[in-house]
């Protein structure tokens, strides 16, 4: 009963969606999805100090087999490049590997935000094919089983990227950084 709720409000918003949205439509809204995920996640993974990319926490039983900091990070970015070849009905830009943590080759700081811009790019291209007349096109559901709507595919980029984002936030403040911007400086951010 809940669920159908939900998909209820939900068709009803992505039915409306044009004409809330004007002349930017449909792929607007997704595409800010996009910046979003681009700003916090992507701006999370490059505060991460390259040398602190291999933590994983460690404590008996609990964090047992859980990812690396690098590979949220690269999971992220594989997840979002097969959304991405989802929504747009085009094949990857670049090998995403077999697994979803993405390419072995990746093994760098460096080499790993390049992949996230990668994907954050592709992401972009991807959600501005988005438009009322295909938006419930069924497609390959980028977690390898069966069909989903175009527009469904597209909503998962945030969700899925926020599950791991949450997990990236607490891997950085164990190890000292702050996400987001930071503390406002003293004497700021106080103004009323």
């Amino acid at each position: 009963m809940r669920n159908s709720a939900l998909l209820a409000v939900l068709a009803v918003s992505l039915v409306t969606a044009p004409a809330a949205f004007g002349a930017e439509g449909l792929a607007k809204v997704y595409d800010d999805q996009v910046s979003t995920v681009e700003r916090e996640v992507l701006g999370l993974a490059q505060k991460m100090p390259a040398d602190k990319y291999d933590f994983a926490p460690t404590s008996p039983g609990t964090f047992t087999g859980v990812r690396t900091y690098a590979l949220q990070v690269r999971h992220i970015a594989t997840y979002i490049y097969r959304i991405a070849a989802s929504v747009s009905g085009e094949k990857a830009p670049v090998e995403i590997g077999p697994t979803d943590n993405g390419p072995d080759t990746l093994k760098t700081k460096d080499q790993i935000i390049d992949y996230f811009k990668g994907a954050l790019a592709f992401a972009h291209k991807a959600m501005g094919t988005l438009n009322e007349k295909n938006m419930f096109d069924q497609v390959p559901s980028p977690f390898g089983r069966g069909t989903m709507t175009r527009v469904a595919a597209a909503a998962f980029l945030g969700q899925h990227s926020y599950d791991h984002y949450g997990q990236m936030v607490v891997y950085s403040r164990m190890n000292g950084v702050i996400p987001g911007g930071g503390p406002p400086p003293a004497g700021k951010g106080k103004e009323k």
